[in-house]
């Protein structure tokens, strides 16, 4: 899983490398269309003032090489080709300033998009995410030193994995806008994650917690949300009223969604334990389909448009400044 967060920091560096390339491409362009024009304006100069010397004599301004031995009358057919000469000469000259304002322009359609994309060079990156998830993160990592967070028996820790944990605070972000205050008045539910106090009581036993649970603690409810997100992925076995041994199978329990999140239905069991995919989550389309379907077992009720938020939140939590991600930002400011 570490690998594919790797390779999206490696894509997002590409991205922006590729982006300076091609501001540096257009600079160079916009360069030799500079040149060009300079070349241009010296031609015209040198067109002007040529045979000012005497050794390449102008056409056009030196009357002596011009010179009639005699009168042309204006209505003889000499006259009108002089004319038609003069005319297209002149037609000539016009042309070069309209080829000029023609270079003029395509460098400032150049420097424009110049500009333009040394804009989304530097500003692109500079968005940054709202400044709670910073503290939120400082939460989890004191959250995630619990010993027992991983699910039991078959040791899912994808919430509080290196890779993986920014999973609990675009969750939290997603539920209560990072507020550790928080409180839903229509389910009851309090605390950063989206459970209510009752369920979240009920995992913090598993979790040897140091004092009573209490939801409103940043740390111990991030500590409830990371044990509950790895017991919807990886099950848990938990002892009955009989006594006896009870499997509840996670997500990756299921042939078809281990076949969604690594590409195999392989499932792998063993008695008294749930099963798990043979195969482990490596693509960015499996981790984001696995995101999403926590979120929807998570939040009950959830849409599917709304756990996709997630998965595009937690697929791009090194590249805050993504369209996707700015817009789902204002729709969850409060």
């Amino acid at each position: 899983m570490g690998a594919v967060f790797e390779n999206q920091s490696q894509r997002d560096a590409t991205r922006i490398a590729s982006l300076e390339n091609q501001a540096q491409e257009i600079e160079r362009t916009l360069v030799n269309w500079r040149r060009l024009l300079e070349h241009q304006l010296t031609d015209g100069a040198d067109v002007t003032n040529a045979g000012r010397d005497g050794s390449n004599q102008s056409i056009e301004e030196n009357d002596e090489y011009y010179a009639p031995s005699h009168t042309i009358p204006d209505d003889s057919p000499a006259r009108r080709t002089e004319q038609l000469i003069s005319h297209g000469r002149a037609s000539q000259r016009a042309r070069r300033p309209a080829r000029l304002w023609l270079l003029v322009a395509g460098g400032a359609a150049l420097a424009g998009a110049l500009v333009a994309l040394l804009f989304l060079v530097v500003f692109t990156g500079s968005q940054a995410w709202p400044p709670s998830v910073a503290r939120v993160q400082a939460e989890i990592a004191t959250a995630c030193q619990n010993p027992d967070i991983a699910s039991e028996p078959n040791q899912v820790n994808f919430a509080c994995a290196p890779a993986t944990r920014q999973v609990l605070w675009v969750f939290s972000l997603m539920g209560s806008v990072n507020d550790a205050s928080f409180t839903d008045s229509k389910t009851g539910r309090e605390g950063l994650e989206p459970i209510t106090p009752a369920q979240g009581g009920n995992v913090a036993w598993s979790l040897n917690l140091h004092h009573p649970y209490n939801p409103l603690n940043p740390v111990d409810s991030l500590e409830v949300a990371a044990r509950a997100i790895n017991n919807i992925i990886g099950g848990a076995t938990l002892t009955g009223t009989n006594g006896h041994p009870e499997v509840q199978a996670g997500l990756e329990g299921s042939p078809a969604n281990c076949a969604l999140y690594t590409g195999s239905s392989a499932v792998t069991s063993r008695q008294g334990y749930p099963g798990k995919c043979s195969a482990a989550v490596t693509t960015q389309a499996g981790m984001g389909a696995l995101v999403a379907n926590i979120y929807q077992e998570w939040v009950v009720g959830a849409s599917p448009a709304t756990a996709q938020d997630a998965a595009v939140l937690f697929e791009n939590a090194g590249n805050p400044g993504n369209p996707e991600v700015q817009a789902i930002l204002k729709s969850l400011a409060p």
